[in-house]
This record gives C-alpha cells, sequence and structure tokens, in this order.
C-alpha cells in the first residue's frame, strides 16, 4: 500500500468514527450502517473493511469517546481550580454517559465485555486523578471515592433517559457537585427542571 492510500485509509477511517459518533447519538446503538457509510461519503464496502460488523464500529466508537474523555482529563489536571476541573469534566463525563449507555448494553456480550471493563478502568482513572487533586487542595470531601462519582453520575444518566427530562441531570448533577465539596456551598440555586410539553 502506498503513503497516499495509507493517508486516505485513515482519512476514511476517522470520518467513519466520527459520523458513527454523530449517527449513535442520534439513533441509537441499532442505526444504520449504510447511512452510516453515505453520511461519511464512503461506500459500505469501504465501511467493512475497517470495521468488519456493527460490534467492531461500536466498539471503536466507546474506545474513541473513551479516549477524548481521558485525554480532557489529562488537560484539565494543569488548571488552577482543582474544584472546577472535576466539575468540568463530571458534566463531560455525564454527557458522555447519556449517549453512550446504549453502546455500552449493547456491546456487553461475549468478548466486548473486556472492553467494557478496560474503559471503565480507564474512566476510573481519570476521575481518581482530577478527585485526588481536589482533595489535596481541600476543596473536596476526602471520604469520597472515585468510584462514588461515577456510580452517582452513572445513575442520573440512567434515570434521566426520557425525552421529558431534559433539565434533570444538571440539576442532579449541581447536587451531587455540592456534595463533593469539602465545605458544602451552594452560591447559586439549582438548574430548572425542563419539561416537555407532553410530561405530566
Amino acid at each position: 500500500m502506498t503513503t497516499t492510500q495509507r493517508t486516505d485509509a485513515r482519512l476514511n477511517r476517522e470520518r467513519l468514527l466520527a459520523t458513527a459518533r454523530e449517527v449513535f447519538a442520534e439513533a441509537g446503538p441499532g442505526a444504520s450502517l449504510n447511512e452510516i457509510a453515505s453520511r461519511a461519503g464512503v461506500g459500505p464496502g469501504t465501511l467493512y473493511r475497517h470495521f468488519p460488523n456493527r460490534t467492531a464500529l461500536l466498539a471503536a466508537v466507546l474506545r474513541d469517546r473513551i479516549e477524548a474523555l481521558c485525554a480532557h482529563a489529562e488537560d484539565l489536571l494543569a488548571s488552577e481550580s482543582a474544584d472546577e476541573a472535576l466539575a468540568q469534566w463530571l458534566r463531560a463525563f455525564l454527557a458522555h454517559a447519556r449517549v453512550s449507555q446504549g453502546i455500552g448494553s449493547a456491546l456487553m456480550v461475549g468478548s466486548a465485555g473486556e472492553l467494557g471493563l478496560d474503559c471503565h478502568r480507564r474512566i476510573l482513572g481519570a476521575a481518581a486523578g482530577l478527585l485526588t487533586r481536589a482533595q489535596r487542595q481541600g476543596t473536596a470531601r476526602t471520604d469520597l471515592t472515585a468510584d462514588d462519582l461515577l456510580q452517582l453520575v452513572i445513575g442520573i444518566a440512567l434515570s434521566t433517559a426520557r425525552p421529558e427530562d431534559a433539565g434533570q441531570p444538571d440539576r442532579l448533577l449541581a447536587l451531587v457537585l455540592d456534595a463533593t465539596q469539602a465545605v458544602p456551598r451552594r452560591s447559586a440555586p439549582l438548574p430548572d427542571v425542563v419539561r416537555s410539553s407532553g410530561a405530566r
């Protein structure tokens, strides 16, 4: 394979991954693979050369999202405020958990279960780094663990999956963030809950 072919193949893979992230977020893990290929500007054959089946594509999308979250955590470790860095990353993790829960469920079969364990270990490490830094600065309570935080945020994601729950995730996360502080303080009101017109 020539250098040009290798470059084209890499760009096609990147386009397919970026498009798959969008389409799976819109339509869930059962989204049409032909639609993904079409929106990425390639043929189905190109998609299947890079990702031989749906599971391979879902796993690649999940890995890509985890890479982005871990890189974000690394960047935040250099920020001045450990407290705000932790809060910012937990907001990003909540968004990830809400979008990715269908992918995670679809992958928790067979050998893909190991991927889920590896992703959890990496996310746990990212959360631990940010939490430990906040604890050392005296802004986060010392009896809190990274696993506590992840379980709380995942719980928010799982319990607010309905369209009518639009504002509830931010409201619940605000409560969690307040509870993580060494000296809890609430300087602003909780975010409003936004209900859809069809909610009762």
